[in-house]
């Protein structure tokens, strides 16, 4: 990884962005932290260290793609839809919630379609829907890119965060695009550059101000409203809407790394052994949205979210074990607050999705 990452800086001229970095250490094929092995996913690091560097929502409860199948299903029958789309897809956890709940619904759709990148994690997501739902594993099916046209429900939870940004440092007079080079002894180091680039907001900013730019998430949502000729998208990832992300005592950014659930904010260095991941800029994601003919049918918390899907009554019947791992889901804390959830509809989409029935929060996008 590291001599790869080192050899594009010298052809690039001493100099890469950050978010080429980026792109390469979580992708590049065979040696990129997703696309090595399938490690990543685990409530608790491994011994050996080799493998739990975090944990999301549908490996801590089953009860959160429970309660995400009934928006699915209310959004397959709107859209008059049988398809369902799974972006990165993990473990395969969240497929087979959603696969299960929606059979036990009356509603299974006809394909399942995961959209994953990593040929090791597409090899486990087939191993758990083979255990977990024998009986409608046949209707998975895997491809690493959309194509020209597509018609159902998109899900992807903490999708938008892995994809790669640009860095920008505000130094008290101009923006500089920061990037990597190679410093004496051929460790990654930062350097910055003069930039054109600039965010949607005016500041003021604190001179130091080093934060990130989306440009390759709202370019996937502008793909994505490009392809999506009829039916909805459901977007669950950590982050905030714009005057948040960008608030000024949020100088640092967002940036930060995971390995062994220890997060730290150096991504120059175990590259390619820990994930790189930044908060979403929802309103950036819904601005893309709507310019790309789209439309926002939803936003809010996560937690709101799922209780409007039916979390509560879930809870109810759960037993004791089962109430602790689901109520991390929903505290303020936890994931409940931080976490949102983002619903974007096909152009002439009209249905109001039961998840945003209370709480809706897109007035603040």
């Amino acid at each position: 990884m590291t001599r790869l990452i080192r050899g594009e800086i010298e052809a690039a001229g001493g100099w890469i962005g950050f978010e080429r970095f980026m792109a390469l250490a979580l992708y590049a094929p065979g040696q990129g932290y997703y696309c090595r092995d399938d490690r990543q996913f685990g409530q608790m690091p491994r011994a050996d260290g080799s493998g739990g560097d975090f944990v999301t929502a549908p490996e801590l409860s089953p009860l959160f793609g429970r309660a995400l199948a009934r928006q699915v299903a209310q959004a397959l029958q709107a859209c008059a839809v049988h398809e369902v789309w799974e972006f990165g897809a993990g473990t395969g956890a969240l497929a087979a919630q959603l696969l299960q709940t929606l059979d036990a619904l009356g509603c299974a759709p006809q394909r399942y379609t995961i959209v994953d990148l990593s040929g090791t994690l597409r090899a486990r997501q087939a191993r758990t829907l083979a255990e977990r739902v024998p009986a409608l594993a046949d209707r998975v099916h895997w491809v690493s890119e959309l194509p020209e046209a597509v018609e159902g429900v998109v899900v992807g939870n903490e999708v938008l965060d892995a994809m790669p940004v640009a860095l920008l440092h505000w130094d008290g007079a101009q923006w500089f695009e920061r990037g990597v080079t190679l410093q004496p002894g051929g460790a990654f180091g930062w350097a910055d550059r003069p930039t054109g680039l600039r965010l949607p907001v005016e500041g003021p900013f604190v001179p130091g101000t080093v934060t990130e730019l989306p440009r390759i998430a709202a370019g996937f949502i502008r793909t994505l409203a490009a392809r999506l000729k009829r039916g909805a998208a459901f977007f669950v990832d950590y982050g905030f809407p714009e005057h948040e992300f960008y608030h000024p005592q949020r100088s640092g950014g967002t940036l930060m790394c995971h390995r062994g659930h220890r997060a730290d904010a150096d991504p120059l260095v175990e590259v390619g052994l820990k994930d790189l991941t930044a908060h979403v800029d929802f309103t950036a994601m819904a601005l893309a949205a709507q310019e790309a003919g789209m439309a926002v049918l939803g936003y809010t918390s996560q937690a709101r979210f799922l209780f409007n899907c039916g979390l509560l009554a879930d809870l109810e019947a759960a037993d004791l074990r089962e109430r602790a791992m689901a109520l991390k889901l929903v505290t303020e804390h936890e994931m409940g607050e931080l976490f949102k959830v983002l619903a974007l509809g096909a152009a002439g989409t009209d249905f109001e999705p039961i998840g945003f029935a209370q709480g809706d929060r897109t007035h603040t996008l």
